[in-house]
């Protein structure tokens, strides 16, 4: 128990960034509004803890995240002119191969920057998430259905990076993300049908 009172104590923020991320993960979940607002928060936490375990793609992430949580507010809280809040929809078919573009683009051009640039010892699994993860956020402001699938990956692949990383908690979280990117997914096909 001892050990588990330092963990905490030595990793405040990341802790503090896990509950903020528990918040936000329940109200992505329930496709609420109020999302974005964790979704600023959090990612202003973790910006820290990633720049301090050199996850230096993660720490870019971040900024990007914030940034995307206020275009996402924004986004919501306009609708459409029939619907007073953005609805739930399906991907375009013509969005997907400028995604996967922007994907790969991304994903290259994060790889090739921690690779040159930083100590990175994980360069490749952080490019792919971050990469994933600008697609995914981008299509969570849409409010585009399959913005699950993205997560699903991200967090999957996150939740064995931040293990091999000695991030327990934040490891756990995304644990817990992919598991409720599974059930978001199909209670945001429930809402889109009401």
């Amino acid at each position: 128990m001892n050990e588990l009172a330092a963990y905490i104590q030595n990793n405040l923020l990341e802790v503090t960034g896990t509950l903020v991320g528990l918040v936000y993960l329940w109200l992505e979940y329930k496709a609420s509004i109020w999302l974005w607002v964790a979704g600023i928060i959090m990612p202003a936490i973790y910006i820290f803890v990633y720049y301090k375990a050199g996850l230096y793609a993660d720490f870019g992430i971040n900024v990007y995240y914030l940034i995307a949580a206020v275009y996402g507010l924004a986004l919501w809280k306009r609708g459409t002119a029939k619907k007073k809040e953005l609805p739930i929809t399906f991907t375009p078919k013509n969005v997907y191969l400028p995604l996967i573009v922007v994907f790969i683009v991304a994903l290259l051009l994060i790889a090739w920057i921690l690779i040159r640039f930083t100590d990175s010892n994980v360069p490749w699994w952080d490019s792919f998430t971050t990469a994933l993860s600008i697609v995914g956020i981008w299509m969570l402001a849409k409010k585009y259905i399959e913005q699950w699938f993205t997560w699903i990956a991200v967090d999957t692949v996150s939740c064995g990076l931040y293990i091999y990383k000695e991030l327990y908690f934040t490891s756990v979280l995304y644990g817990l993300y992919a598991l409720i990117a599974v059930l978001g997914y199909f209670k945001w096909k429930r809402l889109m049908q009401e």
